[in-house]
């Protein structure tokens, strides 16, 4: 992997805009004053450049190549839900005709996006336990639970694109380089692959420390929204969990955020709850359903080819399939998500994010439907297909009060994981969940077709079922391969 001079990751580091800020510091972060050069030994000297590289973190994970955008670009297109209109390279067009290669941009971007996050979480854990008088202890336990959730992210992100499913062979395969050093020169490059369970092992790690470290609410929703708080790592765990089939884990961390009885609410810390699935897609991207998301602000935003907005609505790149989830009978025009949609020259386009340039749409990381779709399923795979029932339900009836499931969609194990793996494609949708979704049940990558373009299937045993290994990583990384 190729890293950076330390100075100048240090200096950008505490510049940056994260996706949240202390709430004394709240509007001044918001519209930050560049510094110009922080030397690594000054990094840690005060409270406040320690939050800049905090900051820092958060700031590479919204970086346009990861959270900020290509993530849901690519991570979509592989799916089958859109149909692409434009062969555009830049926007995920060899994803979409599943074409990949090891020299292709995304592939090179992604990994270099992901890698940049984990190692600036790697320098501000050593920087904080060689410097233990920078800031005051409770704060220098938040920050390193903040840097540990964030690098648990972007290894989760990292090895659900670049490695065989763990559900596949329980995660012997080879997996990711593990760096949990924090790399200033590229000096220890070389560094063989973990294998996908050891890479696995090592983000549940990182979350439960996260969740001793981390605080259980912030001051403001726009913080308990934009900074890892406990139930945020909670929440990550039953996804992680659940990639990897241990579904009575799932079920022990969903029960810490979901309340027994309906309707399901978390009883400590921020009160995640549903709320109205229009409103937090327009009007408020800091509601109580939203357990980490990325902001963006007029002076800190993502635009042009690596937004999701502007690809997928703004420039009228990619289409909803007729034959994909859009397409489903089932799901009724009754349904407040059907609503996400506009139409033009005879096909719709997915409008969950509809603002205008510069596209201030938050985007979603992590909601608390999600949440309840993740121990819905567990609850079924374990055999309570009641409390799966129940769950499931919440999460259609709060978009579709009328709706009924009916009897044999929910009547036994097989067809109830089904029906819950469909409300997963409506709920989620444009949210960078279905290629996953499908690689972790060992899914064929259904094929896809348009009057002009098509995109053959892709079954599990096929090597472009997961991303090649980018060429930068195998020239830079001897011990890549072996």
């Amino acid at each position: 992997m190729k890293f950076f001079n330390k100075n100048t990751l240090i200096a950008t580091s505490i510049a940056a805009l994260l996706f949240g800020t202390s709430s004394c510091n709240q509007e001044e972060s918001l519209n930050p004053v560049p510094l110009t050069a922080i030397s690594g030994a000054d990094a840690f000297a005060t409270p406040e450049r320690v939050l800049g590289l905090v900051n820092g973190i958060y700031k590479a994970a919204k970086a346009g190549n990861f959270y900020g955008g290509n993530y849901y670009t690519y991570t979509e297109a592989r799916g089958e839900e859109f149909i692409n209109r434009t062969s555009n390279t830049f926007t995920a067009f060899e994803a979409w005709s599943q074409t990949l290669n090891s020299g292709s941009n995304f592939v090179a971007g992604f990994w270099e996006s992901g890698y940049r996050t984990i190692n600036n979480a790697n320098i501000l854990i050593k920087g904080l336990t060689d410097n233990p008088k920078a800031v005051n202890e409770t704060l220098a336990k938040q920050y390193i639970g903040e840097a540990k959730f964030l690098r648990a992210l972007s290894y989760y992100a990292l090895v659900t694109l670049y490695a065989r499913p763990y559900n596949e062979n329980k995660g012997t395969s080879p997996g990711l380089p593990l760096r949990l050093e924090a790399e200033t020169s590229t000096a220890n490059n070389d560094l063989k692959r973990s294998t996908v369970a050891e890479i696995y092992a090592q983000i549940i790690k990182d979350l439960n420390e996260a969740e001793a470290a981390l605080p259980l609410n912030y001051a403001t929703p726009l913080l308990n929204t934009t900074r890892a708080h406990r139930n945020t790592a909670i929440a990550l765990k039953t996804r992680v969990y659940l990639n990897s089939g241990n579904y009575e884990k799932v079920i022990e961390e969903a029960k810490k955020i979901v309340s027994d009885k309906a309707p399901f609410t978390a009883s400590t810390g921020v009160s995640h709850r549903l709320q109205n699935i229009v409103e937090i897609f327009t009007t408020n991207y800091t509601s109580t359903e939203s357990i980490l998301s990325v902001p963006m602000t007029e002076l800190d935003n993502v635009t042009g080819q690596t937004s999701f907005p502007y690809v997928f609505n703004a420039n009228s790149e990619y289409n909803l399939n007729p034959t994909g989830i859009w397409g489903d009978t089932e799901w009724k025009s009754t349904d407040l998500r059907r609503t996400f949609a506009r139409t033009a020259s005879g096909v719709q386009f997915l409008t969950k994010y509809s603002k205008p340039s510069p596209f201030l749409d938050y985007m979603p990381i992590i909601r608390y439907s999600e949440v309840l779709l993740n121990y819905a399923e567990a609850a079924a795979y374990t055999g309570d297909l009641t409390k799966s029932v129940e769950l499931l339900k919440a999460v259609r009836n709060r978009s579709d009060a009328t709706y009924n499931f009916p009897a044999a969609a929910t009547a036994d194990k097989t067809a109830l994981v089904n029906t819950i793996l469909k409300e997963r494609r409506i709920e989620l949708l444009g949210e960078g969940f279905r290629s996953n979704d499908l690689l972790r049940n060992l899914l064929p990558l259904p094929a896809k077709a348009s009057s002009s373009l098509s995109a053959p299937e892709v079954k599990p045993s096929q090597e472009n079922y997961i991303f090649p290994l980018p060429n930068v990583e195998i020239v830079t990384n001897r011990l890549l391969l072996k």
